[in-house]
């Protein structure tokens, strides 16, 4: 698939957006995001308050590189049937049950022993956890890019996934404070596994695509050369698609999200530093977080489908990296709920913009055959250098403490964050200028 195409008029938009598989498409992105937060960010809010320092929170946050390597086992995925599930369901959507039946069990584990007993027996139920909600991603992802009929409806099924993925991490990143206020983080976290009733659901209305079944009856059958094309195939048919300009993608691709990435730990410890109740953080990200979300993802998909995936890309490079500033002042000015509930706004709408911008540009850049392996290769880029870099978060805020004292490190620590997303900035401008020559070319 290309990332340039055809406009579309405001009708036809309208149009697309009563495609059942939309709904469907809603459901599955709740799922691929509700386990995110509960293993990351809202996770260090509950090793914060249980008294874990910034450091250690740090390091744990490298649970979160089940995400990055899930390239590893998503030629499994692409091509053999889950266990049990996926000789009834089909091989996407085996898959997805699979997947969401270990992320239960992990969430409840967590929540039975508490970090406080066990904090190394906790982490691994973390990981588990993870690796589950990682291997979802790579059913859920290759599902929407083979349920999509053109490019159009790729836009669209991605604006309509990170709808879902961001509610769920509305739910997970604000609601469950609210919760777990009232009732404590070992019963909001039984709540949450749950909530993963709402993507199994989704999963038995969901259609198995056509394609999926094209793909695993072409590769049914194990040996050398099959195990050898699972395995590197996706890589070789990338950079021969791409030719020259794979490695430009890849750099774009890598560094997108990066200031978020490296900011994300310290965030729920930073709000509890600051003196802000969960209660209040809880109550802002789920009203005002919610609606700039909202309204984020929908002007995405918006200029995805009339501008563009490249442009949308270019635009989401330099607001979401901006955004971080808004939390240095937060730390300047202290616990102000105006103050908050502006950077709230100002954070979720660039996140949800950028979400939709990243993930259409992703989906567009997979071949048929290889839409799971491609596509979490892709992903993996996506979350490699930020995941590693993350990891060091809470000893930068820990350091810097040292000579400038709390508030004052988190300030400077956002404001740097915001600074690693210049290069992405750069990298989509020249990407920008190789989709103009190409287009150039091609109406010549």
């Amino acid at each position: 698939m290309s990332a340039s195409k055809k406009k579309m008029s405001w009708k036809e938009v309208g149009r697309s957006l009563k495609r059942p598989d939309s709904a469907v498409m809603l459901g599955l992105g709740f799922a691929s995001g509700l386990p995110f937060m509960l293993v990351g960010n809202t996770l260090g809010y509950w090793l914060r308050e249980s008294g874990i320092t910034l450091t250690t929170i740090g390091f744990l946050s490298w649970v979160g590189f089940a995400y990055t390597f899930k390239f590893l086992w998503a030629p499994l995925v692409d091509k053999v049937r889950a266990p049990l599930l996926g000789r009834f369901l089909g091989l996407r959507r085996g898959w997805m049950l699979f997947a969401q039946i270990l992320v239960m069990l992990g969430l409840l584990a967590m929540a039975s022993l508490g970090p406080e007993k066990n904090i190394s027996l906790f982490t691994a139920f973390a990981a588990l956890a993870a690796f589950a909600s990682a291997t979802l991603d790579v059913v859920v992802d290759a599902w929407r890019i083979e349920a999509s009929e053109s490019s159009e409806d790729m836009a669209l099924l991605s604006s309509s996934y990170q709808l879902g993925y961001r509610a769920a991490l509305l739910l997970t990143d604000a609601l469950i404070l609210i919760v777990a206020g009232s009732v404590g983080w070992s019963n909001s976290y039984i709540a949450m596994a749950a909530a993963c009733g709402i993507g199994i659901t989704a999963t038995f209305f969901a259609r198995e695509p056509v394609k999926a079944a094209t793909i695993q009856t072409a590769k049914s059958s194990w040996n050398l050369k099959s195990v050898r094309d699972a395995v590197f195939g996706p890589l070789v048919e990338f950079f021969k698609h791409h030719g020259k300009k794979a490695i430009l993608i890849l750099a774009a691709v890598c560094l997108y999200r990066l200031a978020d990435f490296v900011m994300g730990p310290m965030n729920n410890p930073f709000y509890a530093d600051l003196g802000i109740s969960k209660e209040a953080v809880g109550a802002i990200r789920g009203s005002v977080g919610l609606v700039s979300s909202i309204a984020g993802i929908a002007v995405a998909g918006i200029c995805a489908v009339r501008f563009g995936l490249i442009t949308t890309l270019l635009i989401g490079a330099v607001i979401g990296p901006l955004s971080n500033l808004t939390f240095s002042v937060l730390a300047l000015n202290g616990p102000s709920t105006e103050i908050f509930s502006l950077a709230m706004a100002i954070d979720n709408f660039s996140g949800g913009f950028a979400g939709v911008a990243l993930v259409g540009y992703m989906s567009s850049l997979t071949s048929l055959g290889y839409t799971a392996t491609q596509y979490a290769l892709l992903s993996s880029f996506y979350t490699l250098l930020g995941k590693f870099l993350k990891g060091f978060s809470g000893i930068t805020v820990d350091t810097l403490k040292v000579e400038f004292g709390l508030m004052h490190a988190y300030a400077f620590f956002f404001a740097g964050t915001a600074l690693i997303g210049i290069p992405a900035v750069v990298l989509c401008l020249l990407l920008a200028q190789q989709q103009r020559a190409f287009e150039t070319a091609k109406n010549k």
